[in-house]
Order: C-alpha cells, then sequence, then structure tokens
C-alpha cells in the first residue's frame, strides 16, 4: 500500500501546483486567522479551482463555528474537513450537518495522549496525530514539534489515521517506517518560513514519499 500525501496550509498558486504536480494526495488550506497559513474565503475559492478532482481539498479549522465552515466549504469546495481543538460530540455535529468526512486532530507528547483517539470512534472518519504544542501557544499545529513516533507502535487505531508534526524530506521515511503512516501531513517542513512555501521542498517531499 503506498504512502500518500497531504501538503497543508498551501495559499499561493505556485506552490499549490508543485504540490499537484508532485502528487499529493490531498492540500490543505487552513481556515484560522492566527495562522500565518490562513487564507481568505476569496484567496481559497481562486486556490480551489486549480485543484484536480483526484486531489481532495481538506480545509483546517480550529474549534470553529458553524458559519465559518459554511462559507469555507463553499469557497474552496471542500472534500473534507480537519478539525483542531474540537470535542467528538462537535466533531459528529458537524460531520452529521455539512455531510463531509472529518478529520479529528489528536495532540501527542506521551503515549497516554493516544487514548484519546477511541473518543472519535464514530465521530470522525480519520485521526490526525499531531506533535502536542506548548499550553500558551496560538497555533494548535504548523509548528515544526514532532513527537516519538515509536509511540504508535503497536496501539490499536480506532479509525484510518495521518501523522503529522515536524514531517520534512529528510525524516519522513523514518517517520513512515517506525510508526508505519500511510498517509503523511507536512506544512512547516516544507516552508522557507512561517506560511511561505517552498516548491522544491514541496517536490523533494513528495518525492521521498513516492519512494516509500
Amino acid at each position: 500500500m503506498p504512502v500518500t500525501a497531504k501538503i497543508c496550509g498551501l495559499s499561493a498558486p505556485d506552490t499549490l501546483a508543485a504540490a499537484v504536480a508532485g502528487g499529493a494526495s490531498h492540500i490543505g488550506f487552513v481556515f484560522f486567522p492566527p495562522s500565518p497559513r490562513h487564507v481568505t474565503f476569496d484567496q481559497a475559492a481562486a486556490l480551489a479551482t486549480l485543484v484536480p478532482d483526484h486531489v481532495e481539498r481538506v480545509g483546517v479549522f480550529v474549534d470553529p463555528e458553524d458559519a465559518l465552515l459554511d462559507q469555507a466549504i463553499r469557497a474552496a469546495r471542500l472534500d473534507a474537513i480537519q478539525l483542531h481543538r474540537a470535542s467528538p460530540e462537535r466533531a459528529a455535529a458537524i460531520g452529521a450537518r455539512t455531510r463531509l468526512p472529518v478529520w479529528a486532530a489528536v495532540a501527542v507528547k506521551a503515549r497516554a495522549d493516544l487514548a484519546a483517539a477511541h473518543a472519535f470512534r464514530g465521530a470522525a472518519q480519520r485521526i490526525l496525530y499531531d506533535a502536542k504544542t506548548p499550553d500558551d501557544a496560538r497555533l494548535p499545529g504548523g509548528m515544526g514539534l514532532r513527537f516519538d513516533w515509536t509511540l504508535l507502535q503497536g496501539f490499536d487505531h480506532p479509525l484510518p489515521w495521518a501523522l503529522s508534526g515536524g514531517l520534512d524530506a529528510a525524516n519522513v521515511a523514518e517517520a513512515a517506517a517506525i510508526s508505519g503512516a500511510r498517509t503523511v501531513d507536512v506544512s512547516s517542513g516544507v516552508e522557507s518560513a512561517p506560511g511561505v512555501k517552498d516548491a522544491a521542498k514541496i517536490a523533494a517531499f513528495l518525492h521521498t514519499v513516492a519512494m516509500l
């Protein structure tokens, strides 16, 4: 089974094109103003027209209100919703209301943190294991932090899942081998500066993933 990749936090046509050309299975648009990767509805709408049908458009949200979700879904023609800092109950409600698949982020630092994934059984369609950020951090992800991938070894995953947190072209092969991930998600690891994607880094990351 090949490893697939999501390039998250895209905000410019050239780097989106690099993601598509490199074989990304998913691209992520961030709808969270504190993030340097935030896109407006107009930006997302323009970028969405450049995404071919075989690549899924994922909207990334932090505990969003319904109005934000509705506008983002329409603008970006989203295929899935990724939720950070949302309870299983809220995730289930969003999935039922939007009728879109939900990716639920689970923040990981210690083995015990993985248990939160089980609460999303029946509430989400995919778990995204991401590195836990400091308590005072404004952002729930995209900070280049990674967690100990061995924590995922032998874990009874309740749902299909993806690995995120501190990945880049230099470590993604090791991360997939250690964790068993078949879907990987990268953001800061393919940037030249916070929020500034780098087409060459995207190409290198996706080339490495294609060899797995």
